[in-house]
């Protein structure tokens, strides 16, 4: 007899009370998903990390810290994604948001169906981002000043490698990858440590912003 799927497990480190009770709402009425813990700020939201949650909705500013900080913390802790969810859309913190390893970025006034398709959108392996925040991504690449170019030889990723990066931009999990190129879910994984290694990254988000940044990767 088949196991029933288990609920996706969403911790909120989010300080307004407010905001935290309505992402409690759109997570307690939507289906497949149960809440694993909250967290007021920083000093909090450690503990959740223990409780191997499978998704964080992480704000940024915090009263004792910059939610960015505390991504890597969690992709060092345990496999959870990390979508922000922030007030903040400015070019800057949306770009610091990819490097610290986010996941995805949207706003605090996007809609409980944006936020609760970016959650499942997140959790699916996709990288979702509010299209205000997307504009100000799209600007920083554009801005010849910020980039710099490289060529395939800087990094040395391989073409494969580079294929798989336009699947994961394209918002394809770890499975629809391998189904796709054909690969086992495995070679995907060795594939993908691979890329983290030679762009000295810690995401897939912040893989494809990279190759697209050093002009390796087109979209």
């Amino acid at each position: 007899m088949t196991e029933p799927k288990r609920n996706s497990r969403i911790a909120i480190v989010e300080d307004n009370a407010t905001v935290r009770e309505h992402f409690i709402e759109i997570i307690s009425t939507a289906d497949g998903l149960d809440l694993a813990g909250i967290a007021p700020n920083l000093a909090k939201a450690g503990d959740l990390i223990r409780q191997q949650p499978d998704l964080f909705l992480v704000d940024i500013g915090l009263p004792d810290g910059s939610g960015l900080d505390f991504i890597p913390k969690i992709k060092a802790g345990c496999t959870a994604k990390a979508l922000v969810v922030t007030s903040f859309g400015d070019r800057e913190t949306v770009v610091s948001a990819i490097r610290a390893g986010a996941d995805g970025y949207l706003l605090k006034d996007s809609s409980p169906a944006v936020i609760l398709d970016g959650i499942e959108v997140t959790l699916a392996g996709g990288a979702p981002i509010s299209a205000s925040a997307a504009v100000y991504l799209l600007d920083r690449l554009r801005d010849g000043s910020t980039i710099e170019v490289a060529t395939p030889e800087d990094s040395g990723l391989t073409p494969r490698e580079v294929e798989l990066l336009e699947l994961f931009a394209k918002g394809e999990s770890y499975k629809d990858a391998a189904r796709t190129l054909g690969i086992s879910p495995l070679t995907i994984g060795n594939h993908v440590k691979s890329i983290y290694r030679k762009l000295a990254v810690h995401s897939r988000g912040e893989a494809v912003y990279e190759a697209i940044k050093t002009g390796q990767l087109k979209i």
